[in-house]
């Protein structure tokens, strides 16, 4: 009797085991296919991304290529803003270019255009003149003695740097620049550039907030100029004879380099903003040269620096 109960409960723990044992591998290939599944998508995902990605580069380099086209059509007179749009595979494309000379070279305009454009954006006159100095302390070659007066301003405030003591590499060293708030610096960055290779604006394209930055400027000539240089056709005597002193910082001509801006609106309601600065050469085979190349495809900070281009 003993045996034949013993052989019964060996065979039920044989089961047991052997049910736990389809359960374990169950689970495992469960888990299994939950990495495997997690993988696939996010492959997926990065495969979408990388598209977009592609499809950005395409979108952008068409509306290079396009500004590139208008601003070499008319050699005789160069147009310096102009606006377009097209359709590049799975997205629309809005573009606008403008000439840099619309902007405040940070390493040609005068103390006092550059103390113009401080006030002009919320600085107090006498604040707006000190970061002035700074700027062109900053851009300025020291003296034999090695430690000018400048340098050792920026070891008297603790830091680590100095100024350049040459010309600005691109606009985002006027973060740098001993003394400039940080609020102030973010209003600044949009007005100012350092492709122009001007001393002056230029004064038709430029933004009401540059215009203002001219010497002798007031409220009631920028009304009259803006006013003026809306009208059309447009005159561009009458504009700088309304200047008075400011027109020795003004000119209606513009530069080689140019900013295209470009929007892509992807079929999937992506939407990815670029700002690209190029240099107009007379090539055939290279049209053009890219100076920066910006855009928010990962986030409001990205963007890179080329000294390439010409697809």
């Amino acid at each position: 009797m003993h045996a034949p109960r013993a052989k019964q409960f060996r065979n039920q723990a044989d089961d047991g085991f052997v049910v736990v044992a389809a359960l374990w591998i169950l689970g495992a290939l469960a888990a299994l296919c939950t990495i495997y599944m997690t993988y696939v998508v996010g492959a997926v995902a990065n495969r979408t991304l990388d598209d977009d990605r592609l499809q950005a580069e395409a979108s952008v380099s068409a509306a290079l290529e396009v500004a590139t086209y208008r601003l070499t059509a008319e050699k005789a007179r160069r147009p310096m803003r102009d606006a377009f749009s097209l359709r590049v595979g799975r997205a629309a494309v809005a573009a606008s270019y403008c000439s840099e000379a619309a902007r405040i070279d940070l390493n040609m305009a005068s103390k006092d255009l550059l103390g113009g454009l401080f006030a002009a954006i919320g600085a107090r006159y006498l604040d707006a003149k000190k970061y002035a100095d700074r700027v062109v302390g900053w851009r300025t070659k020291p003296g034999i003695e090695g430690l000018d007066q400048e340098t050792l301003a920026y070891r008297a405030a603790g830091l680590d740097y100095g100024p350049r003591g040459a010309p600005f590499a691109h606009v985002g060293e006027l973060w740098r620049v001993l003394g400039l708030p940080a609020n102030l610096v973010g209003r600044a960055i949009p007005y100012v550039t350092v492709f122009s290779g001007r001393p002056e604006i230029n004064v038709l394209d430029a933004a009401p907030e540059v215009v203002a930055a001219l010497p002798g400027m007031n409220s009631e000539r920028l009304y009259a100029v803006l006013k003026q240089r809306d009208a059309r056709p447009v005159n561009a005597d009458a504009v700088l004879a309304l200047l008075g002193e400011g027109r020795m910082a003004a000119t209606v001509e513009g530069s080689p380099s140019t900013r295209v801006t470009v929007q892509i609106k992807f079929d999937n309601g992506r939407v990815v903003g670029s700002e690209v600065v190029i240099l107009v050469l007379d090539d055939v085979i290279r049209p053009y040269r890219v100076l920066s190349w910006s855009d928010d495809f990962d986030g409001p900070s990205s963007g890179q620096i080329s000294n390439g281009g010409g697809q």
